[in-house]
């Protein structure tokens, strides 16, 4: 293995930054790391890379910094804010945001950064941490593709894909497309298998029976699955597909695009908040349908 000579920043260590970041070092790459839970950076630092103290600290020392935070006020202050990434970053170096934020988020940052010599991407990724540790993410890219050739190498160390979608921010709304549609699917496929169950009828044999159909999908097949076993650990918990659908609500809401569908699903998704479900991984959306039918979706 062929060590990388680039220094990589990264930060942000959770569920899925923590995968991405071993994956990095595994091809060889250097990274130091920050975070300020301590328990992920002492494994990913136990795993070769070096720490850093604080998202300046990272700036400094790094010609490409990763960043794969909650949502739009950390990715802010992170890069933006006091001891943020931009007081040390030097010029020519660039900002690969991985977090899913509001993309009018993604192109204010990424004036600030420009105003400073540092380049920015924003890249979102979709597949949840089974393919974060794996290294098949979707990855969407928003930004220049003269930007995305310097970094396309690194990104595909995390990633099965890496496109670029258009300008800066049309990453993320690839990703809040995303998110719509997964919302969606997971929706219908928890109201139809309530459906049968409340019928009578065995939901696993429905989901063997029309998954090579035209209702089959990939959601279908990742996560009935795990409902049938009453498995919701979280591979993408609910309070983060909420964030991502409010996203999307305050982004309809400045472009004047309809979510009628969208904004009945996040109303579900808040109700198993209120329930505390919202740790549960988004496949237990169909816990809102089954607490109306009185029934439970399960291995026969």
């Amino acid at each position: 293995m062929q060590t990388q000579k680039q220094m990589i920043g990264f930060i942000g260590l959770g569920v899925m930054g923590r995968p991405m970041s071993l994956n990095l070092i595994r091809a060889g790459y250097s990274l130091m790391v920050y975070d300020i839970n301590k328990d992920p950076v002492k494994e990913v630092v136990s795993a070769g890379a070096m720490e850093g103290n604080s998202p300046r600290h990272i700036g400094e020392n790094s010609d490409v910094i990763i960043t794969m935070l909650p949502n739009t006020p950390q990715v802010k202050e992170v890069i933006t804010g006091k001891n943020g990434i931009l007081e040390g970053a030097k010029t020519g170096s660039i900002i690969v945001d991985m977090s899913s934020i509001a993309p009018m988020a993604a192109i204010k940052i990424y004036e600030i950064a420009s105003a400073k010599g540092v380049d920015m991407l924003d890249a979102p990724v979709s597949g949840g941490e089974p393919k974060a540790i794996d290294g098949t993410l979707s990855i969407m890219v928003g930004g220049k593709q003269e930007v995305l050739d310097k970094v396309k190498n690194i990104l595909m160390t995390m990633g099965a894909s890496a496109i670029l979608i258009g300008g800066i921010g049309s990453g993320n709304t690839a990703k809040l497309a995303n998110q719509i549609m997964v919302a969606l699917h997971l929706a219908a496929m928890s109201e139809a298998m309530v459906f049968a169950e409340k019928a009578g009828v065995d939901a696993e044999k429905v989901f063997q029976a029309i998954r090579g159909g035209l209702a089959g999908s990939t959601v279908l097949d990742a996560k009935l699955p795990l409902i049938l076993e009453r498995n919701f650990k979280p591979g993408g918990p609910i309070k983060m597909h909420t964030k991502d659908l409010l996203n999307v609500r305050d982004t309809a809401f400045e472009i004047d695009a309809p979510i009628p569908l969208t904004t009945q699903v996040l109303e579900m998704m808040k109700a198993l908040k209120v329930d505390g479900k919202q740790g549960d991984d988004h496949g237990g959306i169909i816990q809102y349908w089954e607490k109306l039918a009185q029934v439970e979706v399960r291995k026969k």
